[in-house]
């Protein structure tokens, strides 16, 4: 009979052969570029191990606390089976008895764990089966990474990271016994949930360990006396980036749907580590900063009778409250005149002194704060439920650096910052807000905001490709508009509401003269500017098709902003931001790899070069002429092309689509994008110019504590002080920070971008340059730097007696050369009435 069951169900069995090839459900890892860990998705945590990867230890453990005859037996345990049978006839109960490691295989795999005999008659043939066609190690090794072992982990390896927060190798024998022990009931035996029966789960299966001669006596009773260490870790996070984790899934799901949670992927993003860190520490350090100047709002909450509860009803208490940040949540215990004492759980109490505790004058309104504190008393009461934050304070001298905490609270003010390298687009560090559970609101690529002043260097590049040059002269001078595109009256003023009369045009944007800029765009033209800045990837939909454009009134994100910028940085092309670098699977394999587009000025002289060459006469040299250096003309091949350390990929940012072309991964050497030039080489490097004086000396010099000198950038800010920024960048990298409420309202009187987004750039940006070479770009063929009259732009003579230096196209070297004032009034022209002014005339 036993024979026809077999030969009957047999056939009906799944193939074994499916064994060799399942795909253990993996869940998604997301890394930095550097390979250091972001994220996990995925209901089930698992990380699969080989077989000579597990230590023989761990192989014993489970041997025997699940199956000590595994390798003895056919993959059917008969005597196992005989006891359920014998308990079955004695009792009336099934019961279960000899399911060994290959019988548990077989259902994990294949069948349901409901106690039929049908189910079990399958189970039984199945074994047989796979131990037919699969080794004991192979069967072992699928066993071990299947199996669940509590709270998401499936397999060994998980549950050592889950419960003991270390890998396999690292754990000790009471360890490995615990976890051996799991897979009777994973719930019931649960060290973290009931830590008795697990405890006695483990000796048991230290007992057996003892009996069949794995373990020694002494290191069974060592073992047995251990206190078992066992708590929920979290993952081995090395990079927070929550909201560019975000990105990922979302792009992953968009990608491959809901197999991306399972299938193991590896995705390997553009971030920088330590840039990444850096962003995260300025964001939240200048949010502090902001809110600290305007004043304490008071404590989250308030307990009555706190003294009459224990140390376990405050750490109940505490467990209940969100952590954010680096700022730690604690309760007042204790007051003396200028300190307060603050209990943060686990018996944890530190003392808060007055250098802490002096800033926190009552907020009333962004614009005014209560009277300065003189006590303790006049800012908490015991039983307060306030955030503190480490500081470090800097070393003075030979002694070592301090630290102290510093009453805070969680910032109602929202911020970000992006970081990309102009040259291909790739984000280096981005982060959306203070804490992404505090809320997900990704401002970077989500926030719609007026950009201000931060907007002025477009309106700019747009004048100089329509003929205006640096030294171009506007006046600013009161102005009212009737425009009924505004649909009323508009006044528009300077920041500070003075007017400064005929201005050049780099002295405009290096103190952010509005005027200028509005008259500017009136005399290029609106519809005209609308369409140059379709080079930067700003399309009309974000502007204000008015002569408010002038002054950044139209909407855009911060990676909208930093893209545009890159243009300016990379010497005038146009880049798509992206954060996936390659996708692998858990092989290793590349799955996905795209590539970026490249700024390329070398590729452009190498075309020149070429070309050159190509038109040629046989036996002829060719002499090309650049920056006022002879070199003879030669080839360049594509590997001598410089380029910074890449990464190959095109999911764009903005959206999270691919933009780009997936690239050919059988090919030893990925085909390089190059990025379309949409501004002139020149144009590029007058805008840089322009803007590394607003750095220099204009509304940007706070940058100038770096101690460098190739930096550039501009302010934003906008009416009432709404919103606050600051973009800016030297070659390698280009960055945009900005500050404002995500409710738009005014962040207060002198909250500009200078004084509210640049702090977060500075610093962020003195991270992530300390110890990098200044590097300027290279001045492009065509310019000529000359001596003007800094009032007028015009050449200067032998005896003007204000000059500056300028730079300009060859063509628009001023040909006037300024008239010298003479005693008695009026001027003596240095220059003859035939020759003609410098496009274009001073624009009342």
């Amino acid at each position: 009979m036993l024979v026809g069951m077999y030969l009957y169900i047999t056939p009906n069995l799944p193939s074994v052969e499916s064994l060799k090839d399942v795909q253990l459900q993996t869940p998604l890892r997301v890394y930095a570029r550097d390979g250091a860990l972001i994220a996990e998705f995925g209901e089930q945590r698992r990380t699969p191990i080989h077989y000579d990867s597990v230590p023989d230890l761990m192989i014993k453990a489970f041997l025997a606390a699940e199956d000590d005859r595994f390798f003895s037996h056919p993959g059917v345990d008969y005597q196992g089976i005989l006891r359920a049978a014998v308990h079955l006839v004695r009792t009336g109960q099934k019961a279960q008895g000899g399911s060994t490691i290959t019988m548990q295989v077989a259902r994990n795999f294949f069948l349901s764990s409901e106690k039929t005999y049908l189910r079990k008659i399958n189970e039984i043939f199945l074994s047989l089966k796979i131990e037919k066609e699969l080794s004991k190690e192979e069967i072992l090794e699928l066993y071990l990474n299947k199996i669940y072992l509590g709270h998401r982990a499936y397999g060994i390896q998980a549950a050592a990271q889950v419960y003991y927060g270390v890998n396999v190798h690292e754990l000790t024998l009471p360890q490995i016994a615990m976890i051996a022990g799991l897979p009777k009931a994973p719930s019931s035996y649960n060290p973290i949930t009931n830590p008795e029966r697990a405890r006695q789960r483990r000796n048991y299966v230290l007992g057996r360990m003892h009996e069949l001669g794995f373990i020694r006596d002494d290191e069974y009773e060592q073992a047995l006396q251990a206190p078992d260490t066992a708590l929920l870790h979290g993952l081995q996070v090395a990079v927070d980036a929550p909201y560019v984790a975000e990105m990922v899934r979302a792009e992953l799901v968009k990608k491959f749907g809901n197999e991306a949670y399972t299938q193991g992927y590896r995705v390997y993003t553009t971030l920088d580590s330590q840039a990444q860190n850096a962003a995260d520490r300025a964001l939240r350090d200048a949010l502090l900063d902001y809110d600290a100047r305007h004043g304490y709002r008071g404590a989250e909450q308030h307990v009555e009778d706190l003294l009459k509860e224990t140390h376990d009803d405050w750490d109940r208490r505490l467990d209940d409250v969100p952590r954010y940040g680096d700022i730690e949540p604690g309760f007042v215990i204790a007051l003396e005149p200028q300190a307060a004492k603050v209990y943060l759980g686990n018996e944890r109490e530190v003392t808060v002194d007055w250098e802490g505790l002096k800033w926190a004058r009552a907020y009333q309104d962004v614009n005014h704060r209560g009277p300065p504190p003189k006590t303790a008393a006049d800012i908490l009461k015991v039983g307060d439920l306030i955030r503190i934050r480490s500081v470090t304070l800097a070393a003075k001298g030979k002694e070592p650096a301090q630290s102290r905490w510093d009453l805070v609270e969680i910032p109602d003010v929202a911020g970000a910052l992006v970081s990309l390298n102009p040259r291909d687009g790739s984000i280096l560090a981005l982060t959306g807000g203070f804490d992404y559970f505090l809320s997900k609101f990704n401002r970077v690529t989500q926030a719609q905001r007026q950009p201000g002043s931060s907007f002025k260097p477009f309106i700019y590049s747009a004048a100089l490709e329509k003929g205006f040059t640096p030294a171009s002269v506007i006046n600013d001078a009161p102005v009212v508009f009737d425009d009924p595109a505004l649909e009323s009256v508009w006044r528009p003023e300077n920041y500070t509401g003075r007017f400064y009369g005929p201005t050049r045009l780099r002295e405009a944007l290096v103190h952010s003269r509005n005027l200028v800029s509005i008259r500017l765009l009136q005399s290029i033209g609106i519809g005209y500017t609308v369409r140059y800045l379709r080079r930067f990837n700003i399309t009309s939909d974000m502007v204000q098709k008015d002569l408010s454009l002038a002054l950044g009134s139209g909407s855009i994100t911060p990676l909208q902003l930093a893209t545009a910028y890159a243009v300016f940085a990379n010497g005038g092309f146009r880049v798509e931001p992206y954060f996936i670098a390659r996708i692998e699977t858990e092989e290793g394999a590349v799955l996905y790899q795209s590539t970026p587009l490249i700024a390329c000025p070398e590729c452009e002289k190498q075309d020149a070069m070429l070309s050159a060459e190509a038109s040629m006469k046989p036996g002829q040299t060719q002499v090309v002429v650049a920056n006022e250096q002879e070199t003879t003309a030669k080839a360049i091949k594509p590997d001598n092309v410089p380029a910074d350390p890449v990464e190959q990929s095109s999911i764009s940012a903005g959206e999270g689509t691919a933009t780009g072309e997936a690239a050919d991964t059988s090919a030893s050497q990925p085909v390089m994008r190059r990025a379309e030039r949409v501004i002139t080489a020149q144009n590029a490097y007058l805008m840089y110019s322009m803007m590394r004086d607003v750095v220099q000396r204009g509304t940007g010099r706070r940058a100038m504590q770096l101690g460098r000198h190739d930096l550039a950038g501009k302010t934003g800010t906008t009416n009432d002080q709404r919103d606050a920024w600051f973009s800016g960048f030297n070659t390698r990298v280009v960055t945009t920070a900005w500050v404002g409420f995500d409710k738009v309202q005014p962040l207060g009187a002198r909250e500009t971008g200078g004084h509210a987004a640049l702090p977060m750039w500075v610093e962020y940006m003195g991270d992530v340059l300390k110890g990098t070479p200044e590097q300027y770009p290279e001045e492009p063929a065509g310019l000529v730097t000359v001596r003007i009259d800094s009032a007028t732009g015009l050449l200067a003579g032998p005896d003007t007696a204000d000059t500056v230096f300028e730079t300009f196209p060859a063509d628009q070297v001023p040909r006037q050369v300024a008239q010298t004032p003479v005693q008695g009034g009026g001027s003596l022209p240095n220059q003859s009435p035939e020759q003609p002014m410098s496009h274009p005339d001073i624009i009342f």
